[in-house]
């Protein structure tokens, strides 16, 4: 059954995966756009903390974790998002439905392998600055599209029941369109600019996770993980063209490389397995070189990225079997997120909460997964925007055993 889900889902991740539009964040003109991936549902429910060793979800944060696996699993998740986006004179709406992951993990044993799709980041932003009313003034629509997506492939190997090692290696790809149509009232000609960039690059992220008991059913959870710097190479192409003229200007290609930084990922966890859990994350990454040539700016640079989580789960009875909601996940976590952003010398940053639940599939470790996520992005100081957003997702995680042979025909 679960390999019939896999091919199905597959072949609606190819046709949908490419042609979303993951964002609607002004915010992603800016370097390669929005941080899409957050984690698979499971964690991103609870702010990201993944410091458990959990043998039937897929943790695709922590290479490490796929030793831990005892059934083969399948992930895959999406949301629908709402935002409010505000300055200190005006507010609009947008929406959008996102494909946000698509994972296999595969135990063999000591070794545990994880292969899948993920975008890494969005952008998606349509402003429409609209003069026409007054005579000589200039009017624009500025719009872009695209963003970068990565295949991961990961191994992992548990030293210890109680420790486990991997490392992944991530292949990065994708496409960013920017568009600007700029024109004067009353001028017959319009000026139309777009930019393509066509983006490549591999990285490599190797971890290791940790626990201890603490007591006969206390245990203590710890998670590390890092990222290296990698280059992720730019093949730029302009076209400029006015109305009244038929014959384009089409520049040169111009080749870029900007610079991902290192990322260093810790985390620690207390609780009682299958029953509750309460842990952090704590997340740093360097200094980015993300301007690309169409989106430089003297008003714009960029920092250290950091986050905060707080986060965990409850379970009120996992062996239950009179009472299903007894067996319900519940998770929650809060967090805070300094994005590496920085415009009119403002720190663009997130602060969000998140909600949700696991629905165990009777008769199999599957599970489908709920969550909500809400909160502020960004700042009306300093002349910017700030987006309140509310985002609704959901997963299903199917767990199946392969490569076993069957006793009876």
């Amino acid at each position: 059954m679960i390999k019939k889900i896999i091919i199905s889902a597959c072949l609606l991740v190819s046709f949908v995966s490419f042609a979303q539009q993951g964002t609607a964040s002004p915010y992603s003109f800016y370097g390669i756009g929005d941080s899409r991936f957050k984690g698979t549902l499971e964690f991103r429910s609870m702010a990201g903390v993944a410091v458990e060793q959990d043998s039937i979800h897929l943790n695709i944060d922590n290479p490490a974790s796929y030793a831990s696996l005892i059934q083969t699993t399948f992930s895959v998740g999406g949301s629908f998002g709402t935002s409010t986006l505000k300055n200190d004179n005006e507010s609009s709406k947008a929406q959008r439905a996102t494909f946000d992951y698509l994972a296999l993990g595969i135990p063999m044993g000591k070794f545990g392998a994880s292969f899948g799709l993920v975008p890494l980041s969005s952008v998606g932003y349509k402003i429409l600055d609209d003069n026409t009313a007054d005579p000589n003034a200039a009017s624009g629509q500025f719009e872009g599209k695209g963003g970068v997506n990565k295949v991961f492939l990961g191994l992992a190997y548990k030293i210890k029941p109680n420790w486990n090692i991997g490392a992944d290696v991530q292949y990065n790809f994708g496409k960013i369109t920017t568009l600007s149509i700029e024109g004067i009232t009353d001028v017959a000609d319009v000026t139309t600019e777009t930019n393509l960039s066509e983006l490549s690059g591999v990285n490599f992220n190797i971890g290791t996770m940790y626990q201890a008991k603490l007591s006969k059913k206390l245990g203590l959870f710890t998670s590390l993980n890092y990222t290296f710097a990698s280059t992720l190479n730019s093949t730029n192409s302009r076209v400029i063209s006015v109305y009244s003229d038929p014959d384009p200007i089409i520049y040169d290609a111009v080749e870029t490389k900007l610079k991902l930084p290192n990322k260093l990922t810790i985390g620690a966890g207390i609780g009682e397995a299958r029953k509750w859990l309460v842990g952090t994350t704590l997340a740093f990454q360097g200094n980015g070189q993300y301007a690309n040539y169409y989106n430089s700016s003297d008003n714009v640079r960029y920092e250290k990225y950091s986050k905060y989580a707080v986060g965990g789960y409850f379970i009120p009875n996992y062996t239950s079997f009179s009472n299903y909601f007894s067996r319900i996940t519940y998770r929650a976590g809060l967090k805070y997120e300094k994005l590496g952003l920085v415009i009119n010398n403002q720190s663009i940053n997130d602060v969000g909460v998140t909600l949700g639940a696991g629905f165990p599939i009777t008769g199999s470790f599957s599970n489908v997964n709920l969550g909500i996520e809400f909160g502020k992005k960004g700042t009306t100081s300093a002349g910017l925007i700030q987006e309140n957003y509310m985002n609704f997702s959901v997963s299903f995680s199917f767990n199946d055993r392969w490569f076993v042979k069957s006793k009876f025909n």
